[in-house]
């Protein structure tokens, strides 16, 4: 324990006497926040997104539900009518012609609810008996799709549901993502980097005539980057929330043990991928291959709702869109530990699987 204790506190006071790489862990996420909140304060992102429950779909999502609303939408996409009931029919089809709507099909009205709710969607129709939408009457783009919907000649047809609560603002979605991005570079590049940088500066040479395991020397890095990721996230986290107020529905307790969960599944990544290679500039080349794709298709800066599935099974590769996923929903939905534990089970798999295999592989030289 005194030589794990050792490496431990050489490692924290390596990085805190760093004063760029410090500095800018803690003020990159907090530029990010406060640019993407001015700049999404006035109309927001120019994309509408509308979804469609297709017949009566209601209570949990079922699998015939989901069948229906695929079908629907691949008639309308190649331009059959078919599946709209007669006296709908006009209006919804005039609805559908608009350009610049993307049409999202959905598997029930609880999902509709929940993402017209918390602005995944920015409107939602039902075409049941009776049909109805639902609408955020804080969403600026559901304001502006309301009135389309009633232009196209729907206002006497459908049903209209206003979903009532707290405004959640773009800059409330976005913040889980900001702090999961901020984490995951902190993590790939604080653990995988430095360790190619020990191995190339012969740095682990020495340590391996030390009396060290390489058991040792992996979980002090471990624990040390924990330490200091949760440290700066938690800082950052409750200094944003004194100048924004974000919305947070969820326990803290929760959120923090997600976000430690997912720390140290990307820690892990980091100890695979720096396991046996030696060359700066080839480290730099896969971190950047791991953590730039993350950054993109993890769901950080957008929903991928309404995407190719393709895109959206590729999505569930990374270990950053659960770690997004999971602290999102208890943010924003509330979502306690239980109703989050397939992502924390498979972040939990992941972080195995990598330790194992950065274990395995891993080499002084």
């Amino acid at each position: 324990m005194r030589t794990f204790y050792a490496l431990f506190i050489a490692r924290n006071r390596e990085f805190l006497r760093d004063r760029g790489t410090l500095a800018w862990n803690l003020l990159f996420p907090f530029l990010a926040v406060f640019i993407i909140a001015m700049v999404f304060s006035g109309d927001g992102r120019q994309i509408y997104k509308v979804g469609i429950v297709a017949g009566n779909a209601t209570g949990n999502a079922t699998r015939n539900a989901a069948g229906n609303a695929t079908e629907f939408a691949a008639k309308v996409k190649r331009g059959d009518w078919s599946a709209i009931r007669g006296d709908l029919a006009p209006a919804v089809r005039a609805f559908l012609a608009v350009r610049h709507i993307k049409f999202v099909p959905l598997a029930g009205e609880d999902a509709a609810r929940e993402k017209v709710r918390y602005h995944t969607l920015d409107m939602a129709l039902a075409l049941s008996t009776p049909p109805r939408y639902w609408v955020n009457p804080d969403n600026p783009k559901g304001y502006v799709l309301e009135r389309v919907l009633w232009g196209a000649g729907s206002s006497n047809g459908f049903v209209r549901e206003a979903l009532s609560g707290r405004q959640i603002r773009y800059v409330d979605w976005l913040l889980p993502g900001i702090l999961s991005m901020n984490m995951m570079f902190s993590c790939l590049w604080g653990v995988g980097y430095v360790i190619v940088r020990y191995r190339k500066g012969g740095v682990l040479r020495r340590l391996k005539a030390a009396p060290i395991t390489a058991f040792q020397f992996i979980t002090a890095q471990i624990a040390s980057r924990m330490m200091l990721v949760l440290f700066i996230t938690t800082v950052l986290f409750f200094g944003m929330d004194l100048v924004l107020d974000f919305f947070v529905l969820g326990s803290i307790l929760s959120l923090f043990l997600t976000f430690a969960l997912g720390a140290a599944c990307l820690i892990a990544l980091g100890i695979l991928i720096s396991a046996r290679i030696h060359s700066l500039e080839l480290a730099g080349g896969l971190l950047n291959l791991a953590s730039w794709p993350m950054m993109f298709l993890s769901g950080v800066w957008f929903s991928l709702e309404g995407s190719d599935q393709w895109l959206i099974w590729l999505s569930k590769a990374f270990p950053l869109t659960h770690m997004v996923n999971a602290s999102r929903a208890i943010m924003i939905d509330g979502a306690t530990l239980l109703d989050v534990w397939p992502e924390l089970a498979l972040l939990s798999a992941l972080t195995v699987i990598f330790l194992a295999l950065g274990s395995l592989l891993f080499r002084w030289e």
